[in-house]
């Protein structure tokens, strides 16, 4: 799921995956460069669905962590995390200092 949040008063893209049952959370932005991930819109798995990928250089993500695994983002970091919680079948972001709402 793709949703939009101001970081560090910018608009940026985020989505939210869920990986072995978890629902985890990332800006949308290749550590490599700060383009998006997804193939198509809320499309984040490389074919096997092991790694989110970014869809323009190949840098590989792990989904858990954000942590680079391969690929362009080798010494660039990883994916900027972002607090999700889940409640009731129901999916909530958490803002934080850098990481506020739209609008």
């Amino acid at each position: 799921m793709r949703f939009g949040v101001n970081f560090r008063s910018e608009p940026v893209p985020a989505f939210a995956v869920r990986h072995n049952g978890v629902v985890v959370a990332y800006l949308n932005r290749c550590a490599h460069v700060a383009m998006e991930l997804d193939w198509q819109p809320g499309e984040f798995f490389e074919p096997g669905a092991e790694f989110l990928m970014c869809a323009t250089h190949g840098a590989l993500y792990d989904p858990a962590t954000g942590a680079c695994r391969g690929g362009a983002c080798m010494g660039h970091g990883g994916l900027r995390a972002l607090t999700v919680v889940e409640r009731e079948g129901m999916v909530f972001w958490v803002p934080d200092a850098q990481a506020r709402p739209t609008g």
